[in-house]
C-alpha cells in the first residue's frame, strides 16, 4: 500500500523472495513526492560515520538502528549503483545520483519491478482496516471493496505535501482500528515570526549568511532566508519540530541567532571598543564587526527596545539575537512529517503486533529527522526490512 520508496523497495524485496506482489497506490502514477525530492537534487542520504548518522533520528534512534545497519548508507549506494545510477559525494559530505535527478533512478526501479511481475494499481485509495487483514480499498471508477492478501506492507506516507499523495488520511483508519499512533504534525518547515512592516519592505527574500540558530538544546548551523512570514533555510527546518513542541505546550518560542558563531563574545566585544568617533552604530558595526545591512537590521528586530550601548553587551546580542516564533508552516508546505504509527506498536520485523501479516515503512512511522539524507535512508531502510519480513511471514526466503 503506497508507492513511494518505502512501498517500491518492500515490493522489490517480497518480489525477489517469490512473492507475487501488488501496489496499491491512489495517485496516478508512482513516487510522485520522490520526484518532486529530486528537483532539488535529491540528497539520498550522508556518508557521515554511522554510529554518528544514527545520532540524527533523535529518541527514535535505537527503534531504527537495526533497519539502517542492515541496509545502511552505503547499502543504498550500492542498490542505486545497480540500477545504474551511481551516487557522489557532496558538500558536508552529503550522496547524491550523479544524475542529480530522482527519474532515472525511478525509471530503473519500476523497469526492475516490471521484470519481476510487480504489478501496480494505481488510484486505488485505502480506506480502512477490517477484521484480520482484510483491507478496505476504493478504486478508480470510485467503487469500494475489500481484499484479504496473505500479507501487506503499509508505505502510505505521513501528511506533508498531500497534493503529492501523502494526506494521512491513513491515520483516522488505523487509529479506529486500534493502532497506537503518536499525532502527525509538520517537521522540516518554515518559522513563522511576525517581522516589523520596515524590515520586511527592505529584506524580504535576502537571504542571512553563515548562521548559528539555537532553541533549547537543538543547534543548527548555515544560511537563512526572510520571508513574509519568517524565515526559511535549513537552520529553520532543522530546528522547526522543537520549536512547534514549545508552543504546543503552551511556551514562549525563542530562536536565538548568533550572527558570528566562530568569534567569542570577549573578542566581537574587543572589535566594538574601537574608537567610533562620528559614525553611527549601524556603520561601526559594518567596519568593526563585518556585519551586513541585513545583520543589522535583524539586531533591531530582535532588540525593539533598542540595541545596548556597552561594549560587551553588544557583542552578548550579537551572539544570541532572540526572535519570537509564531508558529511553524502547516502540512501543506511541510518537507516531512513527525509523528506515526508507535514503533511499540510492531515487532522488530515492523509487524503490527495486533494484526499478523500487517506491516509498516517508512514516514508511518513515529520518528522525525532531519534533511540531509536521513529521511530518505529511513524509508529505504526500514521499506526493505518491512519488505523482508513480509516475506518470512509467508514462508519465503526473504
Amino acid at each position: 500500500m503506497g508507492a513511494g520508496p518505502a512501498g517500491l523497495v518492500a515490493a522489490e524485496a517480497l518480489a525477489r523472495a517469490g512473492a507475487r506482489v501488488e501496489v496499491f497506490d491512489h495517485m496516478p502514477s508512482p513516487a510522485r513526492k520522490f520526484l518532486m525530492a529530486g528537483r532539488g537534487g535529491l540528497n539520498l542520504t550522508h556518508s557521515e560515520p554511522l554510529d554518528l548518522f544514527l545520532t540524527r533520528y533523535g529518541a527514535a534512534a535505537r527503534r531504527l538502528e537495526p533497519f539502517i545497519r542492515a541496509f545502511s548508507p552505503q547499502d543504498l549506494r550500492e542498490w542505486c549503483a545497480g540500477l545504474g545510477e551511481e551516487t557522489f559525494l557532496g558538500t558536508s559530505g552529503r550522496v547524491f545520483p550523479k544524475s542529480f535527478k530522482a527519474s532515472p533512478l525511478l525509471r530503473g526501479l519500476l523497469a526492475r519491478l516490471a521484470q519481476q511481475g510487480v504489478v501496480f494499481k494505481p488510484r486505488h485509495e485505502f480506506l480502512g482496516l477490517g477484521e484480520g487483514r482484510t483491507l478496505s480499498l476504493r478504486d478508480a471508477a470510485g467503487a469500494a471493496f475489500d481484499i484479504t492478501p496473505d500479507a501487506a506492507v503499509f508505505a502510505l506516507g505521513g501528511a506533508s505535501w498531500p497534493r503529492l499523495g501523502a494526506d494521512g488520511g491513513w491515520a483516522r483508519a488505523f487509529a479506529e482500528a486500534g493502532v497506537a499512533l503518536t499525532p502527525l504534525a509538520p517537521a522540516n518547515c518554515a518559522l513563522h515570526l511576525a517581522w516589523s512592516p520596515h524590515f520586511l519592505a527592505s529584506f524580504e527574500g535576502q537571504p542571512l549568511k553563515s548562521l548559528r540558530v539555537s532553541h533549547g538544546e537543538k543547534a543548527a548551523r548555515g544560511d537563512l532566508v526572510v520571508t513574509r512570514r519568517g524565515l526559511e533555510g535549513g537552520p529553520a527546518y532543522a530546528l522547526a519540530s522543537a520549536l512547534r513542541e514549545s508552543l504546543a505546550r503552551g511556551a514562549t518560542a525563542i530562536l536565538t541567532i548568533d550572527l558570528r558563531p566562530d568569534q567569542s563574545i570577549e573578542a566581537l566585544a574587543e572589535k566594538v571598543t574601537r574608537p567610533r568617533g562620528k559614525a553611527s552604530l549601524a556603520t561601526h558595526l559594518r567596519k568593526t564587526l563585518a556585519l551586513s545591512k541585513i545583520d543589522i537590521a535583524l539586531l533591531r528586530e530582535a532588540s525593539p527596545e533598542g540595541l545596548p550601548s556597552e561594549p560587551q553587551a553588544l557583542a552578548a546580542r550579537v551572539k544570541a539575537a532572540p526572535l519570537t516564533i509564531a508558529g511553524v508552516a502547516g502540512f501543506e508546505r511541510a518537507i516531512s512529517t513527525a509523528g506515526g504509527v508507535a514503533f511499540e506498536a510492531l515487532d522488530e520485523s515492523l509487524m503490527l503486533k495486533a494484526r499478523p501479516g500487517l506491516f509498516v515503512a517508512g514516514e508511518m512511522l513515529d520518528f522525525d529527522a532531519p534533511t540531509g539524507g536521513y529521511l530518505l535512508q529511513a524509508a529505504f531502510s526500514t521499506g526493505v526490512a518491512a519488505g523482508k519480513g513480509a516475506a518470512r511471514f509467508l514462508g519465503l526466503e526473504a
